[in-house]
């Protein structure tokens, strides 16, 4: 038997549901009772907040999510920004981490690749800020992956 989803939305929140895009006007619990593709707000990354490398690929792989008719084209960018990043970092977590992220991705599971994505960001701060990554690397991989 499959388990019911209850999401609890606060007066004026939204959520993206299948591609669509819903706001409630009170206090209201929905319950998904079978398998979809959903963000919270809370969790939607705007344009202008993709600032880092990470926060751009979270970009592209949330594409895939609220815009279902554009997913082969979010999913292909997202490749290609994965094997950006793999030949960009040195951080061996990282590394690992998103090579777990584009498997995920690959199967399907977007949702659980945003928040292991979330879960770097971290250590991309740490990382932007001592510069372990050369400026000029990072302004490179803005150019080559920014979604807009």
């Amino acid at each position: 038997m499959k388990s019911t989803l209850r999401i609890s939305l606060k007066s004026g929140e939204r959520i993206f549901v299948n591609g669509a895009v819903l706001r409630v006007d009170r206090k209201v619990a929905i319950e998904f009772l079978n398998d979809v593709t959903f963000l919270l707000e809370n969790h939607v990354l705007q344009p202008e907040q993709a600032t880092t490398p990470l926060r751009q690929l979270y970009f592209i792989a949330q594409m895939a999510l609220i815009n279902p008719e554009g997913a082969e084209q979010s999913i292909a960018m997202f490749r290609k920004s994965v094997i950006m990043l793999l030949s960009c970092f040195k951080n061996e977590e990282v590394l690992a981490e998103l090579k777990r992220v584009d498997a995920l991705v690959t199967q399907g599971r977007a949702f659980e690749a945003l928040k292991a994505i979330r879960g770097l960001y971290p250590i991309e701060d740490r990382i932007l800020n001592n510069q372990e990554m050369a400026p000029a690397m990072i302004e490179q991989i803005r150019r080559e992956i920014a979604p807009w």
